[in-house]
């Protein structure tokens, strides 16, 4: 009997489940990328807000004139207002005492502060820069590679002085630091960091730095200060010597009075000629002597603003 073969079939495995792995959007890494960037970008703007601003590179060699900025800069200068020493009438032993003192300060030789003080519109910052381009003449004749540098800083920068100090003395070159119209008023005490600056602190002024400064006060303070602390302090001598003592740190006093008739005339007739204004001598000084009656002084000052009247009037050019 024929044995019938059963047929076995192999037992199916089962079947492993698919696992679909979830994958990014192509575009998503990049959109995280340029979000975080922008984030990054304004984080950076705003630490840049907040930051000092970065200090430009200060190139003394721009100008031989410059104008200090309380926030650390040196202006140059290109063309400084200032007239010719020649016409400056009447200020002649000023002159010959701020110009020799300038001279030896140029020269590296010992030189002193110089204060200039006195009647308004005689003339006294017109000196000042009168001298420091006729010093800096004299220097390029004698071949001299390194002329003197005028800075002038402003009243209300003097607290800043200490740092135009620590630019000045790294540097090559010698200084005029020149600031016109120094006074000082009731509850101002910048004037104890002049003081310092001028003959003080431990450094002391550099070598290559000197000072000058015009006023219509000798003592740089108002009287009313001065009485005030003579008739309030416990110790009015002591209180009154420091204020006044400012002035001592100027080796150098010059002091600029009115000018008389002559002088004045003088004034205007060096304008004129210098700058080729024709008019008659009468009429020219009836008409000069009237402007300074109307105005209640006579100056240097005064002499030029006439002088720019009848220049205007004739159509002439006040040019060097």
């Amino acid at each position: 009997m024929a044995k019938s073969k059963a047929k076995t079939k192999p037992a199916k495995t089962a079947a492993k489940p698919k696992v679909k792995t979830a994958r990014a959007p192509a575009a998503a890494a990049p959109a995280a990328s340029l979000a975080d960037a922008a984030v990054l970008t304004r984080i950076a703007d705003a630490l840049e807000r907040l930051a000092p601003p970065a200090k430009r590179r200060i190139d003394l060699d721009a100008a031989d004139a410059f104008v200090w900025q309380p926030d650390g800069q040196l202006v140059p200068v290109p063309h400084v207002n200032r007239v010719g020493m020649s016409l400056l009438k009447g200020i002649d032993r000023m002159r010959d005492t701020l110009m020799e003192n300038t001279e030896r300060f140029a020269k590296s030789l010992p030189a002193n502060n110089a204060l200039l003080w006195g009647a308004r519109g005689m003339g006294k910052s017109s000196l000042v820069k009168a001298a420091h381009a006729a010093v800096n003449v004299e220097l390029a004749r004698k071949g001299n590679s390194l002329p003197l540098k005028l800075i002038e800083i402003h009243r209300e920068d003097i607290e800043t002085l200490p740092e135009l100090m620590a630019i000045t003395r790294a540097s090559p070159y010698r200084f005029v630091l020149f600031c016109d119209d120094l006074s000082f008023d009731n509850n101002d005490t910048s004037y104890k960091s002049l003081k310092a600056v001028l003959d003080g602190g431990i450094e002391g002024r550099p070598e290559n730095v000197i000072f000058y400064a015009t006023s219509n006060r000798r003592h740089l303070l108002a009287r009313d200060m001065i009485e005030n602390e003579r008739s309030t302090g416990i110790n009015p001598g002591e209180a009154v010597e420091e204020k006044v003592s400012l002035s001592d740190r100027f080796g150098l006093w010059l002091g600029f009075h009115r000018c008389s008739q002559d002088e004045f005339l003088a004034m205007v007739q060096g304008y004129v000629n210098h700058y080729g204004i024709k008019i008659a001598e009468d009429e020219l000084r009836r008409e000069a002597l009237e402007w300074a009656t109307t105005r209640g002084s006579r100056s240097g000052r005064v002499a030029w603003q006439y002088v720019q009247e009848i220049a205007g009037r004739q159509g002439v050019m006040l040019k060097d």
